[in-house]
C-alpha cells in the first residue's frame, strides 16, 4: 500500500471514504469540515496538507488548467450515476495500480480508463 493521503470531496461519498480507510489509507473528508466548501478552498487545503483530492466535480479541471490553481494532485472520477460500491472498487483498483503516480498530477478516470497528466 502507498502512503498516499487523500481528501475526498462530498460527491465521492462515504462508501469510498470508508473503503479507503479500511484499506489503510489516510483519508480526510470535506464533508467532515464544511460540505459547502468552495472548490478553490478545497484545492488550497489539499496543497497545505499535501493530499490528493478525489472528486467527481468537473470544475476542478477548470481551476487547474484554465485558472492555473496549484494542487497536490487531483483524481477526477467520471462515474456519474455509479453506486458507492462501484466508485469504491474503481478507486481501490486505481490506487492498487497507480498510487505512486497520482501525487501532484491531474488524473481522470472515465469509461474504464485512467489518464494521468
Amino acid at each position: 500500500m502507498s502512503s498516499i493521503a487523500v481528501l475526498t470531496n462530498v460527491g465521492v461519498g462515504r462508501v469510498v471514504e470508508d473503503s479507503l480507510r479500511v484499506a489503510g489509507y489516510d483519508v480526510s473528508a470535506v464533508r467532515d469540515v464544511d460540505p459547502r466548501m468552495d472548490d478553490i478552498d478545497i484545492l488550497q487545503w489539499a496543497v497545505r496538507v499535501r493530499r490528493l483530492v478525489i472528486t467527481m466535480d468537473n470544475d476542478f479541471g477548470e481551476l487547474v488548467y484554465h485558472s492555473g490553481q496549484s494542487h497536490a494532485g487531483v483524481l477526477l472520477l467520471r462515474l456519474e450515476g455509479a453506486t458507492g460500491d462501484v466508485k469504491a472498487r474503481v478507486v481501490l483498483k486505481i490506487f492498487a495500480q497507480h498510487a505512486s503516480r497520482l501525487s501532484g498530477r491531474f488524473s481522470v478516470y472515465q469509461d474504464g480508463r485512467l489518464r494521468i497528466r
